[in-house]
């Protein structure tokens, strides 16, 4: 199992051109795989490492939307209370819910439009303030009528981090710091806006031109609660069974989270749920932008953990990392049936 798990992940290397990538698959009763592969710096020559800290991008939109169910737990909010009602400003804000931001079901503009791109393309090496970003999307015409249709944007999730900071009255690391990260021990997870924080030595993000690998500027406040978390493979396995499980909420939030439709736009998944995607089964987030993709799965059925990164993003048509977790869960499929 472990030969063909390294040769499905050669094979989505070498179909993509990706220059590294750390992926793990881990199977309660059978044992563990994990593999370091490739390059993490090209100019450097620097081999990829397993105990390095990768950008997650957009699976930090899963741990923003389980804070969001965590105040609903504790009863300081509600799903369905108007979003208008913590973030001022917000087209539609007196009929969209907190729930169709974390269902991407809003009809929200995203916050990368012009004015965000002249202000970025000024100085890209600018730290935004989550509040910077939001100030992008407020009063931008919606892109549908709450409700109708799922869209996934960045800003839905941004406006969740601004609503838990109105809740809780903290930062929003500060938050996530104590409701997430300490509970779960995950200490090789933090959520970075200033690139110089990222510890050495680490991957280098890629978007190949003409088939070469051309080396990205890391700017992770663009992304902010959407996607400005930096993890680990050990400390990623741990978030995506615990985010698939619901080990952090109450049993039916977790219920109620899991209720899912089909996105229009966006990643790959069968279905999209409270800051949560399905595919085959398997329960978790991807993540891609600016040189990386990633994704962390867990299938409940079996207790089977699967999580890949790899240092390069914007492939045409397709998720590198999303890919090298369909065909691991196809090894472990394979080897049940067989």
């Amino acid at each position: 199992m472990q030969s063909a798990l390294q040769d499905q992940l050669a094979q989505v290397m070498q179909r993509y051109g990706v220059p590294g990538a750390a992926a793990g698959v881990w199977v309660p009763g059978e044992g563990t795989w994990q593999a370091a592969s490739g390059t993490a710096d090209v100019a450097g020559a620097v081999p990829v490492s397993p105990g390095m800290a990768w950008p997650l991008r957009s699976i930090t939109k899963s741990y923003t939307v389980t804070l969001l169910l965590q105040l609903a737990d504790q009863g300081l909010v509600d799903l369905d209370d108007a979003a208008g009602q913590y973030v001022d400003g917000v087209t539609n804000g007196d009929r969209i819910t907190l729930r169709q931001l974390a269902a991407m079901s809003s009809g929200n503009a995203d916050y990368t439009g012009a004015e965000f791109a002249a202000e970025y393309g000024q100085n890209p090496a600018r730290i935004f303030t989550l509040a910077e970003l939001n100030g992008f999307v407020l009063g931008e015409p919606a892109q549908f009528e709450p409700g109708t249709q799922r869209a996934y944007t960045n800003a839905n999730t941004n406006l969740i981090g601004a609503v838990i900071e109105k809740v809780t009255g903290q930062p929003y690391s500060e938050v996530l710091s104590e409701h997430v990260l300490e509970p779960l021990q995950l200490s090789g997870t933090t959520y970075l806006t200033d690139a110089a924080d990222w510890g050495q030595p680490h991957p280098t993000g890629y978007i190949a031109q003409d088939g070469v690998p051309e080396p990205q500027v890391e700017n992770p406040s663009i992304f902010a609660a959407a996607g400005s978390l930096f993890s680990t493979l050990e400390d990623t396995r741990v978030w995506a069974e615990a985010l698939a499980t619901g080990a952090l909420l109450d049993a039916d939030t977790q219920e109620e989270r899991l209720a899912g439709a089909p996105l229009k736009t966006g990643p790959p998944y069968d279905q999209y749920a409270l800051g949560i995607g399905e595919t085959r089964g398997w329960w978790g987030h991807n993540g891609e932008g600016i040189g990386f993709t990633s994704a962390a799965f867990h299938d409940p059925a079996s207790g089977a953990t699967i999580v890949a990164f790899m240092n390069e993003s914007n492939v045409p048509g397709a998720h590198p990392a999303d890919e090298a977790f369909r065909s691991f869960a196809e090894v472990l499929a394979d080897y049940r049936t067989g």
